[in-house]
């Protein structure tokens, strides 16, 4: 049986000299990583549930205004959830790219990935841009209110993961696939698919419930 020396940097032997992780070491960067990251995403999701829990309260409390049925138009937001859905696509396989170190296409799905991810962004914009023009703004009624804050949040979200991406997009062009940019790619990775996981519950909850509501 062999036993953990000591040295200069470890003097308890706190780390036990070279062994890994699989001897009972300290975990690889990428796992406390990736652990942090989940973390996060947690509480952000805890964060989500309290805005659909306030949707589902009020989504009745239209105030004599439009509801959902009067609002919601599902081909036009069948075209946005197939955006966040396909791009979902082209973020795994960007991820897949990475770790086979093939930059062109890594850069040529990150791509397709803004493209579909701006243009949902784009479709939801215009949507709640139309919900103002007919007066049926976050201030007509609790159901608006809480409409425009559900949606919106998430709207703010996609948003900051395309600002993200590009981001990833200037770091891999420049320092290629380093170990501390692939584990920055991980954690994107899970922060999008985590918004298509969440706006398929939305688009459930608010859109097509709402719609036969």
């Amino acid at each position: 049986m062999s036993v953990a020396t000591a040295s200069p940097d470890d003097p308890h032997a706190v780390g036990h000299g070279p062994r890994t992780e699989a001897h009972g070491g300290v975990a690889s960067k990428r796992i406390i990583v990736g652990y942090g990251f989940w973390i996060f995403l947690v509480s952000d999701i805890i964060m989500f549930a309290a805005f659909f829990a306030t949707y589902a309260v009020l989504s009745g409390a239209t105030a004599g205004g439009p509801s959902g049925k009067d609002l919601f138009d599902l081909q036009t937001t069948a075209v946005e959830t197939g955006c966040l859905l396909l791009s979902s696509f082209t973020c795994g396989m960007a991820t897949i790219a990475a770790h086979v170190r093939r930059q062109g296409w890594f850069q040529a799905m990150m791509a397709a990935t803004f493209v579909l991810g701006a243009a949902f962004i784009a479709i939801e914009v215009h949507e709640l841009a139309g919900f103002v023009g007919r007066g049926a703004g976050p201030d007509r009624s609790a159901f608006l209110s809480a409409l425009f804050a559900l949606v919106g949040c998430h709207g703010v979200h996609v948003t900051a993961g395309l600002l993200w991406l590009l981001t990833m997009m200037a770091q891999v062009y420049a320092k290629d696939f380093r170990d501390d940019i692939m584990r920055r790619i991980l954690c994107w990775t899970l922060f999008w698919h985590a918004l298509d996981i969440i706006w398929v519950a939305l688009f459930t909850l608010v859109y097509l419930i709402g719609s036969a509501a």
